[in-house]
């Protein structure tokens, strides 16, 4: 039987963080490229330092000349990431940054197996949701993740001009009865304009926000505040510390409430089963949980590169099912085509939908008209309690 009684923390990073501008400019990318064909093929990575973006990896469209022209307007996919994120600093200026693209065409010998609707590589993907949270998310991600973009939405709409762009947050939550009840600490650090500004002065900032996000009752007399706990954060984004595209993979799913294959998202053009199988992982999670079927969904789905059909389909309802978990698995694998070709129709990935997914979380969102994360969609239900 499972704990009931514990402290879970996550943590979440802003959309200025450097290793979450590379995410931006990676998915901004793939989403120039699906534009223009939605068969693109794309993995593309991003590294940032004092005054540079490195952009490199494998494109492909459907002719060499399209390919070049996509790959010309990558300089100006950048600098419009970095401008719209917000970054106009000495060391790191959407202006002035030098960027370096590395960018060519796919290699054939992956290319040949993605072409017979195989997937594009080998590996283990898991997809995860649960009650905590109306968004069947857990509750320490989901809340770090909306504090940030919170303070982002101040800060571009100029309500709070001091605020900097690289941020992060991080809650330890108290939890009763296996229910989330009481926040014992928050960490919150943020980069502002100003050396004179005190960790003190930030708070006081920051505090309404915070507390505008997290549910009534949750910060007590007792809750810890740790607010820019080291001081002056002035110098921050690339300039500060270097960023690198997928590095942040656990603040992009579950903040380690549950597990990890191990392949990052952004970048990866959707026959990358590393991407579109997790989104289809909670997409079956979350759809189960919906339909009342279990209060907390783990699921594993694998691949091999080539193979179009999955491997392996594992199910975990943690002694929360109403039914087997046995039964589920072989429920969800009726209810969806887990071919990379019927994940990618069914969710309709190869839209240029990606560059929002980059900060603030893959998971937890609300489905968008034009087909942004489809994965959240709760339109399964029927389906799988059909096929329980």
């Amino acid at each position: 039987m499972s704990r009931q009684d514990y402290t879970f923390t996550s943590e979440s990073v802003s959309e200025g963080h450097p290793d979450k501008l590379c995410d931006r400019v990676s998915d901004a990318v793939l989403d120039a490229f699906l534009t223009a064909e939605p068969n693109a093929r794309v993995a593309c990575e991003t590294f940032a330092t004092t005054n540079r973006v490195v952009v490199g990896g494998e494109v492909g469209l459907s002719s060499k000349e399209a390919t070049k022209a996509m790959v010309d307007r990558v300089d100006a996919i950048v600098r419009d990431c970095v401008r719209d994120i917000g970054y106009e600093q000495k060391k790191f200026h959407w202006e002035k940054i030098k960027v370096h693209n590395y960018l060519h065409e796919q290699s054939a010998h992956i290319a040949q197996g993605v072409d017979r609707d195989g997937a594009g590589d080998q590996g283990i993907m898991f997809g995860y949701a649960c009650r905590e949270t109306p968004e069947l998310m857990p509750a320490p991600i989901q809340y770090a993740h909306a504090i940030l973009r919170r303070l982002a939405e101040v800060r571009k709409s100029g309500k709070e001009p001091t605020l900097g762009p690289d941020a992060k947050s991080q809650l330890s939550l108290r939890y009763a009865a296996g229910k989330p009840v009481e926040v014992t600490s928050i960490v919150l650090s943020t980069q502002h304009t100003s050396k004179r500004q005190t960790s003190k002065v930030i708070r006081g900032i920051v505090e309404p926000y915070i507390r505008e996000i997290l549910p009534e009752g949750w910060i007590t007399k007792k809750t810890e505040w740790h607010v820019n706990p080291t001081g002056t954060f002035v110098i921050g984004g690339p300039d500060g510390d270097a960023g690198l595209t997928g590095r942040k993979i656990i603040v992009d799913t579950y903040g380690g409430a549950a597990p990890h294959g191990g392949g990052a998202f952004s970048g990866k053009d959707p026959t990358k089963v590393d991407r579109s199988a997790a989104y289809a992982a909670r997409y079956l999670a979350k759809n189960v949980v919906a339909a009342g079927l279990a209060d907390r969904c783990t699921i594993q789905i694998s691949y091999a590169i080539g193979v179009a059909k999955p491997l392996s389909i594992y199910v975990d309802t943690h002694g929360t099912g109403q039914v087997e978990d046995a039964a589920i698995e072989r429920a969800v694998a009726q209810a969806m085509d887990l071919t990379p070709r019927g994940i990618r129709t069914q969710l309709g990935l190869t839209k240029p939908i990606y560059a929002r997914t980059s900060a603030y979380g893959h998971f937890g969102r609300a489905p968008e008209a034009d087909g942004g994360f489809s994965w959240e969609r709760t339109d399964l239900i029927d389906a799988i309690k059909k096929a329980v």
